[in-house]
């Protein structure tokens, strides 16, 4: 796969096959996750996978609530359910029901990897940046071999539990739970804002005349809408 063609087509992935990531895949995307850079090349990033074993099921069952509990206050905070998502049909009704069914079969993921920071200082705003860029790259390694996945942060509602079963040490921080597997659907290419939104040339908010999207671009609003109530 052209490079480019990954980056531009890489997009959440939800829904899973229950198909497992063979051994040697499964190497070759954190391979590939752990040539990122980071900060002073510490390379700090450790990554748990959790596929099929005790401490697995019992890890993936915690999530699983934790993920359920997370998407049910989002759903309401966020009027999912509401406005257009009331339409069957409306792209704001599918992605709740994508939502829906990733948290309620969130146990049998195939493959689900805690991203980590082996801290070696005092919390810092910085430390993000030596772990994330390898969690792109294992999400774009992925795509490159046919899997697909998503980052979500709603480990932290159970971190303490997630801790003591997996014997996670006090100075690793748990910075990212990415779920993997073959998608039930299919990539991209992803709908983002148009180019000429986010680029500024030379000073804030003033617009380009370079800053163009491809021919056939499709785009999509910021976030999801919050509608009256």
């Amino acid at each position: 796969m052209d490079l480019l063609d990954g980056i531009a087509t890489t997009r959440a992935i939800r829904r899973y096959r229950p198909d497992p990531i063979p051994d040697e895949d499964l190497a070759t995307l954190l391979w590939h996750a752990t040539r990122a850079p980071s900060g002073s090349n510490r390379q700090p990033t450790r990554f748990l996978v959790l596929r099929d074993g005790p401490k697995a099921r019992e890890a993936k069952a915690i999530l699983g609530r934790a993920f359920r509990e997370g998407w049910g206050a989002k759903r309401t905070d966020h009027d999912f359910d509401k406005g257009s998502g009331a339409d069957p049909v409306s792209p704001k009704a599918r992605a709740a029901r994508a939502m829906q069914v990733f948290v309620d079969r969130f146990e049998q993921t195939p493959v689900v990897v805690l991203a980590c920071i082996q801290r070696w200082r005092r919390p810092h705003i910085s430390e993000g940046g030596s772990v994330y860029p390898a969690c792109q790259n294992l999400l774009l390694a992925a795509r490159a071999l046919g899997y697909g996945g998503v980052l979500s942060m709603w480990h932290s509602f159970v971190e303490d539990e997630l801790r003591k079963v997996l014997a996670i040490p006090d100075e690793v921080v748990i910075a990212a739970t990415i779920t993997l597997g073959v998608p039930e659907g299919r990539h991209g290419p992803v709908r983002r804002l148009p180019l000429r939104e986010v680029v500024y040339d030379d000073e804030w908010g003033a617009g380009t005349a370079w800053a163009l999207d491809p021919p056939d671009t499709r785009f999509s609003r910021a976030g999801p809408a919050r509608e009256a109530r």
